[in-house]
This record gives C-alpha cells, sequence and structure tokens, in this order.
C-alpha cells in the first residue's frame, strides 16, 4: 500500500568542494552501472518530452506554452546522448556522507535519462567544461520546473530556462 521500510542511513549532507566531488564520484559511478537500463514504467526522460506531453509528474499542458517551448529547446541539446539511471534530485537533503562513503536517498525522482542532469552540482565539482555545464544546467532547469509545475519553484527553475 505504498509504504517503504528503510535502514537509517548515517551521516551528513555534503558541506566542501572536496564533498561534492565525492558526490559526483558516486553519481558517475551509479551512471556508469545503470548504462542501457530501461525506463520506470510511466516515466520519460527528457527528450522523450520533446514529442509527449505527460509522463508521471510531468503534464507540460499545465505549463505556459512559451515555457514548454523553452523546456523542450533545453532538452533538445540533450538528443542523441547515452542514457542511464539518473538520481534525479541530487541536492544536500537527498545525500549523507561519512569518511569512508557516499549515500543516495529519497530516490522518488530516479528515472532514465542523460547524466550530465544529475552532474549540475556546487562548485562545478563534476567538472563539466562551460558548454557541457551550460547544457546540463539548462536542461536541469526545465525538468525541476516541468517535474513540479506550478509550485513557487518551478516558476522559479523556469525563470533560469533561456528563451530561445
Amino acid at each position: 500500500d505504498g509504504l517503504v521500510v528503510m535502514t537509517y542511513v548515517e551521516g551528513g549532507p555534503p558541506e566542501t568542494e572536496a564533498d561534492w566531488r565525492r558526490v559526483a564520484d558516486t553519481l558517475r559511478q551509479l551512471h556508469r552501472l545503470t548504462d542501457g537500463w530501461p525506463q520506470r514504467p510511466g516515466w520519460r526522460s527528457s527528450t522523450d518530452l520533446l514529442h509527449a506531453e505527460t509522463g508521471t509528474k510531468i503534464d507540460l499542458g499545465a505549463m505556459p506554452p512559451e515555457g514548454v517551448v523553452r523546456c523542450r529547446a533545453a532538452w533538445a541539446r540533450l538528443t542523441g546522448r547515452d542514457r542511464c539511471v539518473v538520481h534525479g534530485d541530487p541536492n544536500p537533503g537527498n545525500i549523507r556522507m561519512t569518511a569512508d562513503r557516499v549515500a543516495l536517498i529519497d530516490w522518488d525522482e530516479s528515472h532514465v535519462d542523460v547524466p550530465d542532469l544529475d552532474l549540475v552540482l556546487p562548485h562545478n565539482a563534476a567538472g563539466l567544461d562551460d558548454g557541457a555545464h551550460d547544457i546540463a544546467a539548462q536542461a536541469s532547469a526545465a525538468w525541476e520546473a516541468a517535474v513540479c509545475w506550478d509550485d513557487e519553484y518551478a516558476v522559479k527553475r523556469l525563470a533560469k530556462v533561456r528563451a530561445v
């Protein structure tokens, strides 16, 4: 009936640039291990939404049409890239670190997509070059706007997606 019970995960959120580099390494390991995995039932990747209107939590029909155009333009820049499982929300509250481990929790946004979406991290800890970082940051902002449309956070994220 939707009940999930998990073991408590020790640790705290990443705080330093070195912590965020460890998070990036963990995310890249996740991406390598899940290359080619199938999509979660009912979910869509960002590039799937170039031609689809809905996917689990996303309903592009609920967004302003101009916002959808901007989101799709951001996602189009990811076309043709390999896909794997992405965590989907690697923010400090969803990461628990100890001296010898990085744990990712709260997997409700996980799906199969382009791995760079997970790698828009503080301090550019994943070491993306300027072009790759821009593409990933725009696509990530578009995803976050679409997945939680119509709250204040989604409106702020959509404002970060450049007009075409």
